[in-house]
């Protein structure tokens, strides 16, 4: 009896053994780094990727990414310094750059980097007028993304970029902003037809110079103007009557 359930033994000491070891295989992917915790203390070094044997329970592995993730940042609440009340929604590009330090150092990283940049945005936003957030949004972008960078350096994290996406304004200032461009066109096309008007006298008083001194230039330009009418084939000649000719019957 003992002899056939020695075999039967041996076959599933075996079995189990191989599935123990199986269970310890992971495979981490080339974007993939194994975070591994011995007896809860931490391996300074980060294992991956390939192939890498975990022998559970001493050993504990957590999976972290070190692709660039993109965050959408949702629609803030925001008041600008000149009291403009508007909603500013924008997107962050960030990557672990320290697997060990994004697992240890905060609980959850991508949590803590979302509530981050939502702060910051109301927080720097905030300080400026709402033409400096339409027109430098460069600068501001440049500033959200140094003070992010800064506060998640420590959790082993890098901020690459931060950009706004959308400044949305209230019914009322985008009509108020609509009269003000208004405006401003108007007063553009009233500057340039006045200056269209100066550069006209001013050609026109240099031509009337050539002509007080050059009085043969008079007739010559009547004599073009008679032949631009004819040649437009038309049966109506109008002569234009000099008017030194009626200038007796002006003053009687």
């Amino acid at each position: 009896m003992r002899e056939e359930v020695m075999p039967q033994l041996l076959t599933m000491g075996i079995v189990i053994v191989l599935l123990y070891l199986w269970s310890t295989i992971r495979i981490l992917r080339e974007y993939e780094r194994g975070v591994i915790f011995r007896l809860g203390r931490l391996v300074p070094k980060a294992v991956g990727p390939g192939l890498i044997f975990v022998l559970w329970p001493i050993y504990k592995m957590v999976r972290v990414s070190l692709r660039t993730v993109t965050l959408d940042v949702p629609p803030q609440d925001i008041i600008t310094r000149d009291n403009v009340s508007v909603k500013v929604n924008a997107i962050v590009y960030f990557r672990v750059m320290n697997a060990p330090r994004a697992i240890v150092e905060i609980e959850n990283y991508l949590y803590a980097t979302s509530q981050l940049a939502q702060t910051t945005l109301r927080s720097v936003l905030g300080e400026v007028e709402l033409d400096d957030l339409l027109s430098h949004r460069d600068k501001l972008n440049v500033k959200l993304q140094e003070i992010l960078d800064q506060h998640t350096d420590a959790w082993g994290i890098k901020v690459s970029l931060v950009e706004v996406k959308q400044v949305d304004l209230p019914q009322e200032m985008q009509r108020a902003m609509a009269r003000q461009a208004e405006a401003e066109r108007e007063k553009r096309a009233k500057i340039i037809h006045a200056e269209g008007e100066y550069q006209a006298s001013t050609k026109l008083a240099e031509a009337a110079a050539v002509i007080e001194k050059e009085p043969v230039a008079l007739q010559l330009r009547y004599l073009q103007t008679l032949t631009e009418i004819g040649m437009e084939k038309n049966t109506t000649v109008v002569f234009p009557v000099p008017i030194d000719i009626i200038k007796g019957w002006i003053k009687n």
